[in-house]
């Protein structure tokens, strides 16, 4: 059998939970029609199987029959034979379909957080997005896991239904009627079972988030002692997730006693009127075997529609949330068409041009006026900025990102070999940028250099070797227009004034931004533009700055105004 195809998903259907997993299902229309059909050849021949018996009893055992029972004994081998192929075949599929599934709701809500960027933290939680990659792949992937059986289960009964019409009109009757009458038992269960599912998906996308929280910030934590506090905070979220946890127990076990019970009762009714059928001689012994039979096999299907029930309902749970992401749109509508841009860019809110070619400066009385340029410019935000003299929204998303890179301190380091997370196009340009970024000496201390592999988030690293190590990827990445944000805020003075030196001779020809207010960093620049309440209200050489605006020389020496 062919590996199922997931490398393109297509765009799924994003309308409701329900339409969702209907879109799975056509997508892999082909392995879940086979995984069906294979289905239904393996429980159709086990509901054969008790009236072969039967056979075999009546013309082989009672009627003394050699050749007859032979005959019968053969169509029984045949059977499981058939069986035992179709019960592989229906598995492969099976585990096909859930893999395919799995791996599609990856894939297709992978590509649209990477659509969404900045904006996917901003309106979905943290915890949100791990619970889908974590447990809600599981419950679509058993939707469509459950398929195969399900469909044999459905034929099977209606099989049997037809065997035993055949053979004795009310015992027919007695299946055909007592399944949906199960059904019915069954859906009020279902009701409140798929509102405590949700809720405590909910409240476990919540405590994922805490978690995740208070892993990312247990330096700060332990620094203000606040560890106690969250600690406590977490244990009564948890305890909320328990208790919700309890509760889906409760209809699940629900759920699971109907799967055994109802079965069961159905089970000794046919039992019981088949033997007083035979008894009054209304079936042979052989029928009352198969009867027997019967009643054993159809607790499978029975049960196999009940957990079909279930899975169905944890999928629709699961798809809420998938629905839920997917159905997030980008704060940036990307409708450009250009792919290439040229020429200075000017920011017009604040009046900045940033030349091509040249290190500019940013120096500003308030950072969050030049980390707003920043977005600006990179594109974060939408507003009039141009490039060149065009519109910087005329460039599709993706040309604007590959050209201009904003590298600002919510920059993390991702887990994995340190050779791999700094990237460069070669080994020079990954050596001529941790030398640029004075990250060289940290390399070094690693037992493999840069083939050594770093934990998430790069906590073994001190915040400013994080910071070094963040700036040798930024240049290590030579995008067309380069701008940093507080580059060197977490280095002492004598790293920052050879990272300054190193910088504007790694970028020379080169566009460069870099929002600071460090001295040792601005006496670098071509150009430096000072930022106050959001203008820029002067230009020009550092020195030169210094000397004749007193606003400026006060912001960057950290001083008051004369």
């Amino acid at each position: 059998m062919r590996s199922f195809p997931v490398s393109d998903p297509g765009t799924p259907d994003r309308r409701s939970p329900a339409r969702y997993l209907l879109w799975i299902a056509r997508v892999q229309a082909a392995t879940m029609a086979g995984g069906a059909a294979w289905g239904v050849v393996w429980m159709g021949t086990q509901a054969l199987m008790p009236a072969t018996i039967g056979r075999a009893i009546d013309t082989g055992v009672t009627a003394k029959n050699t050749d007859a029972l032979l005959l019968w004994s053969g169509v029984l081998l045949g059977l499981g034979a058939v069986q035992a192929v179709a019960g592989i075949m229906r598995h492969r599929f099976a585990v096909t379909n859930w893999l395919g599934a799995a791996f599609r709701t990856v894939q297709v809500t992978t590509r649209h957080a990477t659509r969404l960027g900045a904006t996917l933290p901003k309106r979905v939680a943290t915890g949100e997005v791990v619970s889908v990659g974590i447990a809600d792949v599981s419950h679509i992937g058993n939707s469509m896991d459950i398929t195969a059986r399900g469909a044999g289960a459905i034929v099977s009964i209606v099989l049997v239904g037809v065997i035993l019409l055949v053979t004795s009109l009310p015992l027919g009757l007695v299946v055909l009627i007592g399944v949906p009458l199960m059904a019915a038992v069954v859906a009020p269960i279902l009701r409140p079972l798929h509102r405590s599912q949700r809720h405590q998906r909910d409240l476990q996308g919540e405590l994922a988030t805490r978690s995740s929280d208070i892993v990312s910030g247990l330096r700060v934590l332990r620094g203000i002692g606040g560890e106690q506090v969250f600690a406590g905070r977490y244990r009564e979220e948890s305890q909320a997730v328990r208790a919700a946890g309890v509760r889906v127990a409760r209809s699940d076990s629900l759920l699971e006693g109907a799967q055994v019970l109802l079965p069961g009762l159905l089970v000794a009714l046919v039992t019981w009127i088949g033997a007083r059928f035979a008894l009054a001689g209304q079936i042979t012994i052989g029928q009352l075997v198969s009867f027997y039979g019967y009643s054993v096999f159809l607790v499978e299907p029975m049960r196999t529609l009940t957990e079909a029930a279930d899975k169905i309902t944890k999928a629709h749970v699961a798809a809420r949330r998938v629905v839920r992401i997917l159905n997030t749109e980008p704060e940036l509508p990307d409708e450009g068409t250009r792919t290439e841009a040229a020429g200075a860019m000017v920011d017009r809110p604040s009046g900045l041009t940033v030349r091509p070619g040249r290190l500019t400066a940013i120096a500003a009385t308030s950072p969050e006026d030049a980390q707003a340029i920043a977005d600006r410019l990179g594109r974060f935000t939408d507003d009039e900025v141009t490039w060149g003299g065009m519109p910087v929204r005329e460039l599709t998303l993706p040309a604007m990102r590959e050209a201009v890179l904003v590298a600002d301190p919510g920059a993390r380091l991702f887990s994995g070999p340190l050779r791999e997370e700094i990237g460069g196009r070669s080994e020079r340009e990954l050596r001529d940028a941790l030398y640029t970024a004075c990250a060289t000496d940290i390399v070094e201390e690693l037992p493999s250099g840069l083939d050594d592999e770093i934990a998430e988030g790069g906590r073994e690293f001190s915040g400013g070797q994080q910071q070094r190590l963040r700036l040798a990827r930024a240049l290590a990445a030579d995008p067309e227009v380069l701008i940093l944000v507080e580059p060197t805020s977490a280095v002492d003075a004598h790293t920052e004034a050879r990272i300054a030196g190193r910088l504007a001779e790694h970028r020379a020809g080169r566009t460069t931004v870099v929002c600071t207010t460090s001295p040792l960093v601005l006496d670098r620049a071509d150009e430096v533009a000072f930022v106050d309440a959001g203008r820029v209200t002067a230009t020009g050489p550092h020195r030169e700055l210094l000397a004749t605006v007193p606003r400026y020389a006060a912001t960057v020496t950290r001083e008051e105004e004369p």
